[in-house]
């Protein structure tokens, strides 16, 4: 596992790993959680049968490679959720189109601009479905994956108007067809592209 260097030492967002309200870890602690998180991450991707690594590049991969921990990269934003969500269909990696539907947008500031995501889900009324936000940003294509990158929720409960969620960009991962072209991925509609960089998360991987 390879990341940029130390973290920052900004005071920064309350949430836990999966994106939902709670007491906020000092940024020591939230940095040895995430390293210890990525650390388990590329022992799998090293030794797992599911790995997306293939199995030939397999004996020489010493992990992927990340952007050093940015605990001010947990960015408060405000949930607006969308009660009739509209079909987004999204194109994949393979040529096809799979079809999601926009159930939540979130906005939020940085870098003092004002930017959106939005959520989506297969299966709007499914609970244990997570919120699925993939995105590009200026980091895309050339420090990052040229597909994009994802962030997945896991809210407790149904998310409500005006709530106050954190996305966490350390947590932006790379989709498992930049590893292997055996997995098809979508691709993040153009309402989800940044105009900022996110130099958080997982960087681009090659063998």
């Amino acid at each position: 596992m390879t990341d940029d260097a130390d973290a920052s030492d900004s005071d920064s967002g309350a949430t836990d790993a999966d994106g939902t309200a709670a007491d906020a870890p000092t940024d020591d602690e939230y940095v040895e959680t995430l390293r210890a998180n990525r650390a388990e991450k590329d022992e799998f991707f090293g030794s797992h049968p599911q790995s997306p690594i293939p199995p030939e590049h397999r004996d020489d991969f010493e992990g992927l490679d990340y952007f050093a921990p940015a605990p001010d990269l947990r960015v408060e934003t405000t949930a607006t959720v969308h009660e009739d969500p509209e079909p987004v269909p999204m194109e994949t990696t393979a040529g096809n189109e799979v079809r999601y539907v926009r159930v939540v947008t979130f906005a939020f500031e940085l870098d003092g601009e004002s930017h959106e995501l939005h959520g989506y889900k297969q299966r709007p009324d499914d609970d244990e479905e997570p919120v699925f936000v993939p995105f590009r940003d200026k980091t895309t294509g050339q420090e990052t994956y040229r597909g994009g990158r994802y962030i997945e929720l896991h809210p407790e409960g149904d998310l409500a108007d005006g709530e106050t969620v954190t996305i966490d960009f350390n947590l932006a991962y790379t989709p498992f067809c930049a590893f292997s072209e055996t997995f098809s991925c979508p691709l993040p509609p153009e309402e989800n592209w940044l105009e900022v960089a996110v130099r958080a998360g997982e960087r681009d991987w090659s063998p």
